[in-house]
């Protein structure tokens, strides 16, 4: 059984953010995408659109000294949607994140048009954020 291209569409993209590189990213989010981010954080909140995402991208790293990391454990998509559990790990001062987050993405013509974000433990989320 072969994979489906939306799981090579999701490795490339969580390889895209490790590197930071935007262009590719930029290439496999939608124009108007809704990027949605849990809890009650300065983070939290729903970003429209790929420039407010990636600015968002950038606030994340900029909050964790470039620490952040979202290492996808499996990855799994249809036509539809794509999902991955992913470990998020990151440092800022002498906090330490390390929660497994479930990531969902929605598919529209082969690029994230929507994406949603949780994690396992909201609340060492909320206290790394604070």
């Amino acid at each position: 059984m072969s994979e489906h291209p939306n799981v090579q569409r999701m490795r490339d993209g969580y390889d895209a953010f490790a590197k930071g590189d935007t262009a590719a990213l930029r290439e496999l989010i939608a124009e108007d995408v809704v990027w949605h981010v849990p809890g009650n954080t300065s983070l939290s909140g729903d970003y429209e659109g790929i420039d407010a995402v990636l600015a968002f991208f950038g606030e994340t790293m900029e909050l964790t000294g470039g620490s952040f990391r979202a290492e996808p454990r499996t990855l799994l998509s249809d036509d539809a949607y794509g999902a991955a559990p992913v470990n998020i790990t990151a440092h800022r001062g002498d906090r330490h994140l390390d929660v497994l987050n479930i990531q969902v993405a929605r598919w529209r013509d082969g690029r994230v048009a929507e994406f949603w974000d949780t994690t396992t433990d909201p609340d060492a989320t909320e206290e790394f954020y604070a």
